[in-house]
């Protein structure tokens, strides 16, 4: 009897391992979390910092688009009216006000 609730329980166990798996992307995320916390070898979190560092520069680098010739000329237009218009700040003024 138990050789054919034996399957029964592993499929039990298998559907579990599926609900378990399908958290919401906000639940996995505090999950990592705190599974990350727990962590006590530098070397993981080294390993980590580095993986999540080149994974968003891979992603961002895929999402880049080439700017068309169109927008670069608007932009190149928008960046003349501003000067003429004197509607420019100096790079110096620019750096003290975030050095702030």
């Amino acid at each position: 009897m138990k050789e054919f609730l034996e399957p029964a329980l592993n499929l039990n166990k298998f559907v579990f391992l599926i609900k378990s798996t399908k958290m919401d992307l906000q639940t996995r995320k505090i999950s990592f979390v705190q599974e990350f916390l727990r962590l006590t070898n530098e070397e993981i979190v080294i390993s980590l910092e580095r993986m999540l560092k080149k994974r968003k520069s891979e992603i961002y680098e895929e999402e880049l688009k080439p700017m068309s010739i169109d927008k670069l000329n608007a932009e190149i237009d928008q960046a003349l009216d501003d000067s003429r218009n004197d509607n420019v700040i100096k790079a110096t003024d620019l750096k003290s006000k975030f050095k702030k």
